[in-house]
C-alpha cells in the first residue's frame, strides 16, 4: 500500500514508450482535472542518452575531476559502464503527465564529495546528479547546491595583532550614537517633521504626483525607512543639533525627497518580478539575468525585501495557501500489471505473438548473452531480431542502457546519425576503369574522400554457408538497405559448426570469365570514340534541313528500332502531307569535365522519347526495366492518308480531284 502511495517530491519513473527507458522525474504538484483524473506536473531529469555527444565528453572530464579530488577507489570497465547509467542531469523543465504512467518510486541524491560511487551500483533504483542540464541552452553547469568540504574551503584567520601594530582593516563609520544630548521625544519630533518635509517634497516632484496622486498614498511613502534613515543620519552628520538639522532637511533649493526601490520600480517592473519569482523563486541572480537585465542585483535583493512588506505579497500568499488546499497531497496508483507489447512469448501462450513473429529460435541475450529465460523481450530495430531476457530488460527500462558494453548498444543510440556510404560513386567506377588514363584517374578519386574496402574473414565466409536458413542471402541481396544481426549469425555458427564438419561441404563451382575477357567485351560494346583534332570549324549550310534525331541515340544504350518507316515530327505525331522539319540553330555544347560531372546522373526525357513510350504496352516496359542491356522494338501505327480535296476552278463547272 505504501508503496504504491506517490507524494510531492517522490522521484518516480514514467513509461511514455513500451520500448524505451523509462523518464525520471520529481513530482511537484498533483492536480485532479475536470474530468476526474490526476495530472501531476514534474520537474525533468535527463540521462546521458538524453543529451549530445558533446555534453557527454564535458561530463566525463567532470566525473574524471570528481573521481581524483575524492579519491575514489578504482573501479571495473563494466562498473565504469554501469556507473553512467545511474547519473542524471537536474533541469528547470516542467512538464505535466498522467499520474496512471507512473510505474515506481526511485531516489535521486546530490553527489557529495563523501559518497562511494560503487556504492550506487549496490542499492536498486538509486541515482545521483551533480551538473544542471539546460534543454534550450543546451549547456551543463554546476549545481548551486554543492557542499564544499576539503582544506580549499576553509578560511584563514589571521594571527592576533599586537598592541603596537596599527591594524589596515578598513574601519566602520559611525551612523548613530545612543549617548547624544536629545531626548527621546525630541528624537521623534524631529523625525514628525522628516516626514512632513518628505509628503511636501513629493507633492512638488510630477513623477511622485503620478504614483501617489492622493495625499494619503503621499504620506503613506514618506513615512518608509529610507525617511527616517536619512532624518537620523542627518541628525549624526549635525551633531545632534536640531536647528541646524532642520536647515539641512530644507535647503535653498527646495526639500530633499528620498525615494527607495520600492518607489522607483515602476508597475511594470513588478509585474515582471513577480513572474520571475513564480518561475524561479528566491534565486536573484536569474531573476535579474533572464527578466530584469537594467536593474542590479542589489536593487532585486532590496525590492524583494520591501515587496514582502506589502498587501500585494499577502494576497499571494493567502492565494497560494488556498490552491495548497486545494491540491493533492497524495495519489494512489495500482501496480501496472498488463503486458508489454515487446515481450516475445507469454508463460501459457504460443512462442512469436505480440508482434514478435519471425524470431529465430537460438538467439541469445543481447545483454548478458543467456541463452535461457523465462521471458524474452523484442529490443532494438525490427529487422534485427534482437532481444533481452527478462533481468536484462528490467534494467534496461530502469537505467536506460545494457549490463555490459556493447557494439549493438551504440548503434542504437546512434541511429540518427548519417550512415557511411557502402556503395562505390561512379566516380570510383571510371576511375577504376582500364580506359580512363591516369591523369583522369586521379580527378576522379580526389572527388570522393570516403572510399574504403570490406574485407570478411574467414568466419564470416563460414558462417555464410553454414547459416543459410538465418542469413537468406539472396532476400539480403534484393534488400541492402535492411539490417543483419551479424553477431546473431555468428553464434549460431559456432553452434551448428561441429555438427556441419562431420558432414562435406558441397561445393559448386561456377564457371567465371577471366579479367581479360571481360575487359575485351566490354571494349567491343562500347567503342572509345576518338577526339577529333582541333583545327579550323567545318562550315556549317545553315539552308541544310537538319535530320531527325534517330530514335537510338534517344536514350543512349538502348535502341529502339521502328517496325514501320515513318518519322516522327518534335511533338511526337507523324508528318502530314506537305509538312517539313523545322530548322534548328547550331548550339555549341558545353565541355563538362569527368570530375565536376554531376553524381548521380539523371536522364531527362524528351518530347520524341515521351511520345515513343506511348507506344509500349506495360509489359514491354517491364520487360525494358528488367533486361535494359536489350533493344526494344517499337510498332509506330500507320499514319492514314489523307482525304481528296475537291478544287472547283472559276472557269469551269467541273470539279477536279487531286490524289495523292
Amino acid at each position: 500500500m505504501a508503496a504504491n502511495m506517490y507524494r510531492v517530491g517522490d522521484y518516480v519513473y514514467f513509461e511514455n514508450s513500451s520500448s524505451n527507458p523509462y523518464l525520471i522525474r520529481r513530482i511537484e504538484e498533483l492536480n485532479k482535472t475536470a474530468n476526474g483524473n490526476v495530472e501531476a506536473k514534474v520537474v525533468c531529469l535527463f540521462r546521458r542518452r538524453d543529451i549530445s555527444a558533446n555534453l557527454n565528453t564535458l561530463a566525463d572530464s567532470n566525473a574524471r575531476d570528481f573521481e581524483e579530488e575524492s579519491k575514489q577507489p578504482s573501479m571495473l570497465e563494466p562498473q565504469k559502464h554501469q556507473l553512467k547509467h545511474r547519473e542524471l542531469f537536474l533541469s528547470r523543465q516542467f512538464e505535466s503527465l498522467p499520474a496512471t504512467h507512473i510505474r515506481g518510486k526511485c531516489n535521486v541524491t546530490l553527489l557529495n564529495e563523501t559518497d562511494v560511487l560503487t556504492g550506487y551500483l549496490e542499492r536498486e533504483d538509486c541515482f545521483f546528479y551533480s551538473l544542471v542540464f539546460d534543454p534550450v541552452q543546451k549547456t551543463l553547469l554546476a549545481d548551486q547546491g554543492e557542499i564544499r568540504v576539503g582544506s580549499k574551503y576553509q578560511a584563514d584567520i589571521p594571527d592576533k595583532l599586537d598592541e603596537v601594530d596599527s591594524d589596515s582593516r578598513v574601519q566602520e563609520t559611525k551612523v548613530w550614537d545612543p549617548n547624544n544630548q536629545l531626548k527621546d521625544p525630541q528624537i521623534d519630533q524631529f523625525l514628525v517633521v522628516a516626514r512632513a518635509v518628505g509628503t511636501f517634497a513629493r507633492a512638488l516632484d510630477c513623477s511622485s504626483s503620478i504614483r501617489q496622486p492622493s495625499l494619503h498614498m503621499s504620506a503613506a511613502a514618506a513615512s518608509r525607512d529610507i525617511t527616517l534613515f536619512h532624518a537620523m543620519d542627518t541628525l549624526q552628520k549635525n551633531g545632534y543639533d536640531l536647528a541646524q538639522a532642520m536647515s539641512t532637511l530644507v535647503p535653498q533649493g527646495g526639500p530633499v525627497l528620498c525615494r527607495d526601490e520600492m518607489e522607483e520600480w515602476s508597475a511594470s517592473e513588478a509585474m515582471l518580478f513577480e513572474e520571475a519569482l513564480e518561475k524561479y523563486g528566491k534565486d536573484f541572480n536569474d531573476i535579474r539575468q533572464d527578466f530584469l537585465p537594467w536593474k542590479s542585483l542589489a536593487s532585486v535583493v532590496q525590492f524583494y525585501y520591501m515587496w514582502k512588506t506589502t498587501d500585494r505579497y499577502i494576497q499571494q500568499k493567502r492565494l497560494k495557501a488556498a490552491e495548497a488546499d486545494s491540491k493533492l497531497k497524495q495519489v494512489y496508483i495500482p501496480t501496472y500489471t498488463k503486458p508489454n507489447p515487446n515481450q516475445i512469448s507469454a508463460p501459457g501462450s504460443k512462442p512469436g505473438m505480440n508482434g514478435a513473429t519471425g524470431y529465430q529460435k537460438g538467439l541469445s541475450c543481447e545483454s548478458c548473452h543467456t541463452a535461457q529465460s523465462q521471458q524474452w523481450y523484442a529490443w532494438g530495430p525490427p529487422n534485427m531480431q534482437c532481444r533481452l531476457c527478462a533481468s536484462c530488460w528490467i534494467y534496461w527500462k530502469k537505467y536506460g542502457g545494457l549490463k555490459t558494453p556493447t557494439q549493438l548498444e551504440g548503434a542504437t543510440r546512434t541511429g540518427s546519425d548519417a550512415a557511411p556510404r557502402g556503395h562505390m560513386t561512379r566516380q570510383e567506377v571510371q576511375g577504376m576503369s582500364p580506359f580512363t588514363s591516369n591523369a583522369g584517374r586521379a580527378k576522379l578519386l580526389a572527388k570522393n574522400r570516403q572510399t574504403f574496402i570490406l574485407q570478411t574473414t574467414k568466419l564470416t565466409r563460414i558462417a555464410r554457408r553454414v547459416c543459410q536458413d538465418i542469413l537468406q542471402s539472396h532476400r539480403a541481396a534484393r534488400r541492402p538497405y535492411a539490417s543483419i544481426n551479424a553477431n546473431a549469425v555468428k553464434a549460431e555458427c559456432m553452434i551448428r559448426l561441429p555438427k556441419a564438419a562431420k558432414g562435406a561441404m558441397k561445393n559448386r563451382l561456377i564457371p567465371r570469365p577471366s579479367l581479360i575477357n571481360i575487359v575485351k567485351e566490354l571494349a567491343l560494346q562500347a567503342p572509345l570514340k576518338l577526339k577529333a583534332p582541333r583545327g579550323a570549324p567545318t562550315p556549317i549550310n545553315r539552308n541544310q534541313v537538319n535530320q531527325p534525331r534517330s530514335t537510338s541515340a534517344l536514350l543512349g544504350k538502348r535502341p529502339f528500332e521502328n517496325a514501320g518507316s515513318h518519322s516522327l515530327s518534335t511533338n511526337g505525331r507523324p508528318f502530314a502531307l506537305g509538312m517539313r522539319a523545322a530548322t534548328q540553330s547550331v548550339i555549341k555544347r558545353q565541355k563538362v569535365s569527368q570530375g565536376d560531372a554531376p553524381n548521380p546522373v539523371v536522364f531527362v526525357a524528351t518530347k520524341d522519347t515521351r511520345a515513343l513510350r506511348k507506344h509500349l504496352t506495360q509489359s514491354e516496359m517491364r520487360r525494358a526495366a528488367r533486361k535494359p542491356h536489350l533493344s526494344v522494338r517499337i510498332k509506330l501505327p500507320v499514319p492514314p492518308r489523307p482525304l481528296p480535296v475537291p478544287i472547283i476552278p472559276s472557269s469551269t463547272s467541273e470539279p477536279i480531284v487531286l490524289e495523292d
